[in-house]
């Protein structure tokens, strides 16, 4: 009996020993602990735009190009064939881009700018580090904004040869030159026209202009820009490389 009652009394004791080690040695759990790093973004994940930067894209990057060539990166300066004008429609372009300063100002064509050119359809642009105008907002009577002005400079202006205050004084005289038809963006033609009688109405509009002098840019068939071929001297001149929009029918965005 006494032998019974011994053996019970040690497995107790034993079955408290191994409990007690037990909760001294808790099973790992199986969650992963939390971990601030690994819940914050990484900066490679994460970079905060700058809304600045945002703004000077959208001004100088996102209008349409028509142009068909290849650009030439750093050519001489002065080594072109013709200039051409490009006045940008601002309705079309603000009915996409309504947070640039250009917009909300009713206006109508505006100078993009003034592009060397050659006759192969190539281009120079960025041709060399020649400090631009120093008061970029004096030009932006024709040229919708002073970003603008920095960005024609650095990528156009620097090839023409001239220095910048020649350069944006032959901008000024060009486009004072160009008669712009009273009738186009008055709401008339929001639901389609030919190219060919946008262009007709250029060539009305400016007669002593010789014939193939204009070229129309479109995009999504909506008018983008019309386009003058000049010479260096801004005489103007039948285009050569440069294309026309090939729409069979484009819609003006009303003024």
């Amino acid at each position: 009996m006494n032998s019974y009652i011994l053996r019970g009394l040690t497995g107790i004791g034993l079955l408290l020993v191994l409990s007690t080690i037990g909760c001294k040695n808790p099973a790992p759990s199986t969650v992963a602990p939390h971990s601030d790093t690994e819940a914050r973004p990484s900066s490679r994940a994460y970079q905060p735009q700058d809304s600045s930067n945002y703004a000077r894209n959208d001004e100088r990057t996102d209008r349409r190009r028509p142009r068909r060539g290849r650009p030439e990166e750093q050519a001489a300066p002065g080594q072109f064939d013709f200039y051409l004008l490009n006045l940008s429609w601002s309705p079309e372009f603000c009915a996409t881009h309504g947070d640039s300063p250009e917009c909300g100002r009713n206006l109508g064509f505006v100078v993009h700018g003034l592009w060397p050119q050659d006759a192969s359809g190539d281009y120079p642009q960025h041709c060399s580090d020649t400090p631009g105008p120093a008061n970029p907002q004096a030009d932006t009577d024709v040229i919708p904004t002073a970003s603008l002005v920095e960005h024609e400079w650095q990528t156009h202006g620097t090839c023409s040869g001239l220095g910048a205050d020649d350069y944006f004084a032959e901008i000024h005289k060009a486009y004072a030159a160009v008669k712009l038809p009273a009738n186009i963006g008055a709401g008339g033609d929001v639901n389609g026209v030919t190219p060919d009688d946008l262009l007709s109405r250029f060539a009305a509009a400016n007669p002593g202009y010789p014939a193939g002098s204009f070229a129309l840019s479109c995009g999504n068939n909506q008018l983008t820009a019309i386009e003058i071929c000049l010479t260096k001297d801004l005489r103007p001149e039948a285009c050569q490389g440069v294309r026309s929009c090939r729409a069979s029918v484009v819609k003006v965005t009303p003024r």
